[in-house]
This record gives structure tokens, C-alpha cells and sequence, in this order.
């Protein structure tokens, strides 16, 4: 494989839009331009006709009524609208808020908000795979809790939670559950019914749709959920969400939830074999590289590894034309390493060490021995030029970070 083509494995990010989305938006950008809120004439009644489909099909793959799906910006606007909205709703009751400390920044800066309106946060832990218990979901929430928040699955190292088991134990205390679920919905089944959810965030532009537009389920039933909008000015997605809708992005995000649908199943064994195959190459090929993540409960398209000795930045730098990550999207500018690693106790050498691969719908196994080649060559270089390398002792080759897991999982 050409050293020039570009291979993008950065999927955790954002991925491009399917051929098929782009198609079905085309239309409403120009001959179908009318606003989905105009009742007068035929141009609002089409617009709001393609908006109530897009809704169904969005709906239709979390295995929600359409009335429960709210349109939004994405993912942050969905987290921010669930507790700023949950909290405002139920001052009354409580002001205290179960989450996790490896949780999206959306929902953490939303969070730290709150502290300073007077809220208690409950930042509980993780084990060394990013796991969080149910037993200290359980044994967080007091009277004062009015919202339980934990991801469904992590974006930087892609570790799934026992969603379903903290959905039951918050249902049977009576506490509403949000659920970040951007980077789960559409690579693993989710039912907001099944796993008792709440709330729910989730955006196009990681399942091959655009950017820009995404949802905040919100119960209506068994029991309906109150959330106060947060945005006003119209009355928009009934009261919840002001602001004209964003008809072709939210035509492609239905048209990507139905193709997902469609295609998940199968997509998801393939991307995981890839996976599997990337990640026996470079534990196999290359000594003390650190597995971060769940080694069996994460998303199928999702790896995260540390190389001992290696800057990460530097990697990255060194495979040009791979498109990868060392971190979230939304911290890569910072020079911290990722708050995600240390909360799961990985030592800062080896989280300044670590790349994210995501692998996505246009990933071939070619592209992933190229990628392999690719890496372990760079980091056998790097490594060569590294005064640690051959270091005894803490942050050289023989020390084994302090909670980072063994290597060759």
C-alpha cells in the first residue's frame, strides 16, 4: 500500500457522510428549502413532512416514540439541554448529581457548573478498564439526587458500561438516568426501554451523517420525564428546543439512523476483526505496549494502547497520511495527558504514550496491515532515540506503570 494514501482511523471523532445520507439531503438545500415551522403553505408542509419521517427513523434504531426525540445541534447542546433542563425542573427536590469521572466534557463542564450554582456532584470511579460499578451508582444516590448521569461507552478508550444495571437500580430509586450515548448509538444495539434510559444524547456526525445536528431523547412515559428548556424563542420540537430546525441535517441523520439499522449487525463484526487483528499486531510485534480499556466489554470499532517510551504526539507526528488520536476530539489541543487514563490509574508516562484507533465503514484489512507496519516501525525508531528506553526503573523500559495493566492483553 502506497506510503501517500491517506488511512483515516479516527472514527471516535467523527466520521464522513455516507453517500447515501449526502443524497437525501441534497434537495432540502434548494428545491425542498421551505421551514419546517411555516403551516401556510406547501413548502413548510414538506419540510415538516421529511422532519417527522427523519424523527421515526431516528426513533426507530434506540427504540423510542417519535414524540421522545428532541432535534438539537449534537451531542453537547443534547448533555447540556438533560441537566441544565432535569435540574431546573426538579430544583425543588434535590440538588445533587450522580456521575462519573470519565465522563465526556460536556457533561463534566456542565457539571462544574452546576457545583457553582450551589449543586453536589458524586464524581464516582473507575476500575483499571474504565469501568464503573453499580454498587457505587447504588450507594450514591440519596434523597437529594435528581439525576444519575454515566456514558454508555467511553470515547477515548471505547469501555461500555453496565448501562441496563445502573438504568434499574436509578429507576428503582425513582431518579431520572441521562446517558451520553454519542459514540454507542449506531455500533452497539441500545434500548432506551430495555436499559430503563431516561435521557439520552447522541449526534449525526458519528454514525456517517452530518455535522451540526443531533437528539436529546426524553421519556414521556413509565414515567415522563420533566426537563425545563434551556433555549427560547418560538416553541420549537414542542417547547424543548427553540431555534429553526435544520432540515437537511436532520433528514441525514435520519437517513444515517436507518442505514445503521440496517447495517450494524454485520458492520460491527467486521470492524471488531479489525480491530482484533490491529491490536494482536502491535502487542505481538512490539514489547511493553499497554492495552487501555476494557479488554472485552468496548465498542468493536474502538482501540487504545500505550507504547512505553514513546511520545504520543510524536508518534502521530511520525505516521503521516494515518489519521489517528491521542485523546478526545474535543482536548486534543491540551498538553494534559487524558484525564479518562488517569482516573483508570495508568501513570502519566504511559497516558502522554497512548493512541486512539477508530476504525470505521471504509477500513480495509489491507489498510490495517499497512497501519500496523506503519506504527511499529515508528515506534521501534522513536524508541531508538529515546534515552528511557533502555532505562531500569520508573518511566524506562523495565518499569511497568503502576496500574496500567499488563501488556500482550
Amino acid at each position: 500500500m502506497s506510503g501517500k494514501q491517506p488511512v483515516y482511523m479516527d472514527h471516535q471523532a467523527t466520521t464522513p457522510v455516507d453517500p447515501e445520507v449526502l443524497e437525501a439531503m441534497l434537495p432540502f438545500f434548494s428545491r425542498e428549502f421551505g421551514n419546517a415551522a411555516s403551516r401556510s403553505h406547501s413548502f413548510g408542509w414538506r419540510a415538516e413532512e421529511a422532519v417527522e419521517k427523519a424523527r421515526e427513523s431516528v426513533a426507530s434504531l434506540i427504540h423510542a416514540g417519535p414524540p421522545e426525540i428532541v432535534f438539537t445541534s449534537g451531542a453537547t447542546e443534547s448533555d447540556n439541554l438533560a441537566l441544565f433542563g432535569v435540574t431546573e425542573a426538579l430544583y425543588r427536590k434535590g440538588r445533587h448529581i450522580v456521575t462519573c469521572r470519565t465522563e465526556h466534557k460536556a457533561v463534566l463542564d456542565c457539571c462544574a457548573r452546576l457545583e457553582k450554582l450551589g449543586y453536589e456532584i458524586t464524581y464516582l470511579p473507575v476500575d483499571r478498564h474504565g469501568l464503573v460499578s453499580p454498587a457505587d451508582v447504588l450507594a450514591a444516590i440519596t434523597e437529594q439526587t435528581v439525576l444519575v448521569a454515566i456514558m454508555a461507552a467511553n470515547n477515548e478508550v471505547g469501555t461500555v458500561h453496565p448501562v441496563a444495571e445502573i438504568g434499574r437500580i436509578a429507576r428503582e430509586k425513582g431518579v431520572p438516568f441521562h446517558c451520553d450515548a454519542a459514540q454507542a448509538v449506531g455500533k452497539i444495539p441500545i434500548d432506551v426501554e430495555a436499559m430503563g434510559i431516561d435521557l439520552m444524547a447522541f449526534s449525526a456526525h458519528k454514525i456517517y451523517g452530518p455535522k451540526g445536528v443531533g437528539a436529546l431523547y426524553v421519556r414521556k412515559r413509565h414515567p415522563r420525564v420533566r426537563v425545563a428548556p434551556q433555549i427560547h424563542g418560538g416553541g420549537h420540537e414542542k417547547g424543548l428546543r427553540s431555534g429553526t430546525l435544520n432540515v437537511p441535517g436532520i433528514v441525514g441523520f435520519g437517513k444515517a439512523c436507518e442505514i445503521a439499522g440496517r447495517v450494524m449487525p454485520e458492520e460491527s463484526r467486521r470492524l471488531a476483526g479489525l480491530r482484533d487483528r490491529l491490536q494482536e499486531r502491535l502487542l505481538s510485534e512490539l514489547d511493553d505496549v499497554h492495552l487501555n480499556g476494557h479488554p472485552e466489554r468496548r465498542l468493536p470499532h474502538s482501540l487504545n494502547v500505550s507504547f512505553a517510551c514513546v511520545e504520543g504526539e510524536s508518534l502521530m507526528l511520525a505516521l503521516d497520511g494515518v489519521a489517528v488520536s491521542s485523546g478526545s476530539a474535543c482536548t486534543s489541543a491540551s498538553l494534559e495527558p487524558s484525564y479518562v487514563l488517569k482516573a483508570m490509574g495508568v501513570s502519566n508516562e504511559l497516558a502522554h504514550a497512548s493512541l486512539r484507533f477508530g476504525l470505521g465503514r471504509s477500513n480495509t484489512a489491507e489498510q490495517v496491515e499497512y497501519v500496523a507496519d506503519r506504527v511499529a516501525e515508528n515506534v521501534e525508531r522513536l524508541r531508538r532515540l529515546s534515552p528511557l528506553y533502555e532505562m531500569p526503573g520508573p518511566g524506562g523500559r523495565s518499569a511497568k506503570a503502576k496500574g496500567a495493566g499488563p501488556a500482550r492483553m
